[in-house]
């Protein structure tokens, strides 16, 4: 065929999300994608309701509402704040806005894949730095930047890892990259971590630093895909530049808005969230299953080897529980496994336990 996409497209490899569905199962415990077990606050539910009587509007386009609801709730410039269809578009703008052929991309070893294929979107090459131990390695990105660096991606807390580093690496890493360079600071778990801004200190004081959140965690509106980005007034009024005009439903727009002043729905989830996260962690390390100390929600469960893992999602599969396999996050012998309710935790525990043949 003559008619060919540019350069990178076809080196990217098809994203897939978690699994749902167990063929002739129906009772499925869905832990593969991340999703907060107590749903969508009342308030983000009622805002959606009411919004269905203006579906035959175009929403607007400047999502001033939002934007101004986030930077109450966080203490942020609301001009500074760019709204997209999951923090993924955000990912997406930035590569499209400032990188290209023959500029780099770092992201580390076992970041989210959406750095990666953003980059080759964009026709820029992907950098891939090693991770010590299954944390951000700064040392290792600074080596790795040159004069074609153009972003360096960190996710802080990591996915699928769960690990993060503090306040005076990353600021070490915004002070060591080449000037024509941004960092992201990727914060999709960021609401998990009790007192963590996801880098709003460190924005405020440099013009070389931008960060993603997300909605469809924490506030538990994965199905209507909205997020958000927070940097440089310059930054953001490049990426609004590229961002489609109509982006955001108004159902989504009102939604978020509902949820994002719900803080006591926040610190209610980021509770229940430690509590059966310490919990599931510390009952699978007895059962010789161990993990790294995890500040999202969810824990990557570490095996002897790719076949024990695979061995034990197979059993898992068998009991109607779908957990997230991480060959792809070149971790073979892990399984990223989602923390749910207490119900769930205590019946993946079992069938872990089932399987380790431990009581």
């Amino acid at each position: 065929m003559t008619i060919l996409p540019q350069p990178g497209i076809l080196d990217i490899r098809l994203y897939e999300g978690g699994e749902s569905r167990i063929e002739g199962c129906t009772n499925v415990l869905k832990l593969s994608s991340n999703e907060n077990p107590l749903g969508t606050p009342d308030v983000a539910r009622e805002a959606f309701a009411r919004a269905v009587h203006d579906l035959h509007r175009y929403p607007v386009t400047d999502h001033a509402a939002l934007r101004q609801a986030i930077g109450e709730v966080w203490g942020l410039d609301p001009a500074r704040i760019i709204c997209g269809v999951g923090s993924d578009e955000i990912i997406h703008l930035l590569c499209q806005a400032y990188a290209g052929p023959k500029d780099e991309v770092i992201h580390t070893e076992h970041g989210f894949l959406m750095y990666r294929i953003s980059a080759l979107a964009a026709g820029a090459t992907p950098v891939e730095v090693r991770e010590r131990d299954r944390t951000t390695d700064v040392d290792a990105i600074l080596a790795a930047c040159n004069r074609r660096t153009r972003l360096v991606f960190v996710a802080n807390p990591n996915n699928p890892t769960g690990t993060m580093i503090g306040q005076s690496e990353l600021r070490r890493l915004a002070e060591g990259l080449p000037p024509q360079a941004l960092l992201v600071l990727d914060g999709a778990y960021a609401e998990y971590v009790d007192g963590y801004d996801a880098g709003a200190a460190l924005i405020a004081e440099r013009d070389n630093v931008v960060m993603t959140r997300t909605f469809s965690k924490i506030y538990g509106l994965g199905g209507l895909r909205v997020g958000w980005g927070y940097g440089p007034r310059a930054v953001i009024d490049v990426l609004n530049r590229v961002r489609g005009p109509f982006n955001l439903s108004t159902a989504a727009l009102a939604a978020a808005e509902a949820a994002v002043r719900d803080r006591a729905w926040v610190t209610r989830c980021r509770t229940e969230n430690a509590r059966w996260r310490d919990w599931l962690a510390r009952r699978l390390a007895e059962m010789g299953v161990p993990s790294d100390i995890s500040t999202a929600n969810f824990i990557l469960a570490r095996f002897a080897d790719t076949a024990e893992a695979e061995a034990c999602d197979a059993h898992l599969r068998s009991e109607g529980i779908i957990v997230r396999r991480v060959a792809a996050y070149k971790l073979p012998h892990c399984l990223r496994i989602t923390v749910g309710d207490e119900a769930s935790c205590r019946r993946v525990a079992h069938a872990i336990g089932q399987f380790k043949g431990v009581r």
